[in-house]
């Protein structure tokens, strides 16, 4: 860790949790463990191979850190606390120093301290103070524990969810993974049909082998012959070397055809033909090659609409509807959205380098009560955006984005009353004020037809603006 001690070593021990402290004063391990020997077993770390081996040491519950003790005082300590912590996320760290500077204090909570003493200690607030935080994030690491058991009774690969319907849906997967026949993923944008296929391929014997994806929608209808079935060299302008078709490079493998539908007429007789013959020809080739390879495809039309209007070959379709699964929207997979919302907090705390952050109660109810039109998609980037434009630790109703709040009968109330409460009188005052000078300005300052605008009598009118002093 690069660490710059100055001082020896000793040791003792006691009982229950295990608190390392690291001094290299002759007088502040004696009080230390005096006081601690009750509760917890104590040891020394007064070297840096000492230190090493007590933050490695996954039986050390906690760390008395005292950080003047470390190269030439509390900045360089600061800078080994911060070392630490990013090493044990689950240590109990505190901070002592004779410093008085203000600012340390701040610096050791940014590092990672959980709790910060200035000397002189006072050891018996020590031992209360120690036993609290560590107790408090034993229930915190055992609740990460809890929640980790409860999604991988609700996951599946790298599916996230645990209604009925998702259930289905991994049985489906489980059922179809190590066979050869061909998968029609049919759902609304944003469901995950690529996740699915995904799991497909993580389930099944071909998983070692490659797993190729294209979006038809993506790529003109020249670039997509190409991309899929290849060339020969001089076979098109710009064709200067030969390259392989993507149902080439699955060879082995998988390929996945996302909105599949998009393909035009030309384009589907010749997978077509690629599928009956399982052999494929590079544009501007003369011989075809033999190719092995497991086709999943996903649309979110209604196929057998296209193909009743001739938009979509009927001979194609039977070819890859060998085995049809239906990916649910997310407003009809009942108790996953906080499942999702938990996992992708996460991931994006974690990316952005934030501490998880907590949801507000009526949060997590705005979000059950939305219909997510965009599914697991649109969740995912409404997460991610509350983590990126919100320093705070916890996530509160005002923090989402206005179609959301607009649309839930939950937001309602955590708008009129928030959680600190309202005036109720201040708030009746306001609106009707603000109703009155909108009147009054329709009418260019008539109160006779404000009154009528706003059908009360003219007397009322009156009383109101004298009232509220307009």
């Amino acid at each position: 860790m690069g660490l710059s001690l100055r001082g020896g070593s000793k040791q003792s021990t006691g009982e229950r949790y295990s608190i390392a402290v690291i001094t290299v004063k002759e007088g502040l391990f004696p009080k230390i463990h005096r006081y601690l020997e009750p509760t917890f077993r104590t040891i020394l770390a007064g070297t840096e191979e000492q230190i090493q081996v007590v933050v490695h040491d996954p039986g050390t519950h906690g760390i008395v850190f005292d950080l003047d003790s470390i190269g030439e005082g509390s900045a360089d300590g600061i800078e080994v606390l911060e070392e630490i912590r990013k090493l044990r996320e689950d240590l109990v760290l505190l901070a002592i120093t004779e410093s008085t500077s203000s600012e340390i204090s701040l610096k050791a909570s940014q590092a990672g301290s959980d709790e910060f003493c200035q000397a002189p200690v006072d050891f018996t607030q020590l031992r209360e103070v120690l036993l609290g935080a560590i107790e408090k994030r034993a229930l915190q690491f055992e609740g990460r524990w809890l929640l980790c058991q409860a999604e991988s009774k609700s996951a599946f690969c790298s599916l996230i969810g645990g209604s009925e319907v998702m259930q289905k849906v991994y049985h489906a997967i489980r059922a179809v993974a190590d066979s050869d026949a061909s998968v029609l993923l049919r759902g609304e944008s944003g469901v995950g049909k690529e996740l699915i296929a995904q799991a497909i391929v993580q389930s099944g014997n071909r998983v070692e082998k490659p797993f190729v994806c294209l979006n038809c929608s993506a790529l003109p209808e020249t670039l997509i012959e190409a991309e899929l079935f290849g060339y020969e060299k001089g076979a098109f302008t710009g064709a200067d070397s030969a390259k392989p078709g993507l149902i080439e490079t699955a060879h082995g493998g998988t390929l996945f055809l996302d909105e599949i539908t998009t393909l035009s007429h030309p384009l589907q007789a010749k997978l077509l033909r690629v599928l009956q013959d399982r052999s494929v020809q590079r544009l501007g080739g003369r011989t075809s090659r033999k190719i092995d390879f497991r086709l999943i495809t996903a649309t979110n039309d209604d196929l057998e609409d296209l193909v009743k209007k001739g938009r979509f070959r009927e001979d194609l379709y039977y070819r890859i509807h060998v085995v049809p699964i239906a990916v649910p929207p997310l407003r009809d997979r009942e108790g996953d959205v906080p499942l999702l919302v938990e996992h992708f907090l996460r991931i994006y705390c974690t990316s952005n380098k934030k501490p998880v952050k907590q949801l507000q109660p009526e949060v997590m109810q705005i979000l059950e009560d939305y219909p997510w039109p965009g599914n697991v998609r649109e969740l995912e980037n409404v997460v991610q955006r509350m983590v990126v434009m919100n320093d705070g630790p916890v996530i509160a109703a005002h923090h989402l984005p206005q179609q959301l709040l607009y649309s839930s009968t939950a937001s309602q109330e955590a708008i009129l009353i928030p959680e600190e409460g309202v005036d109720f009188d201040s708030e009746i005052e306001r609106i009707q004020t603000a109703y009155l000078n909108a009147a009054l300005r329709r009418t260019a300052g008539k109160k006779s037809a404000a009154a009528q605008l706003l059908r009360i009598d003219r007397q009322r009118m009156k009383y109101l603006c004298r009232k509220l002093g307009l």
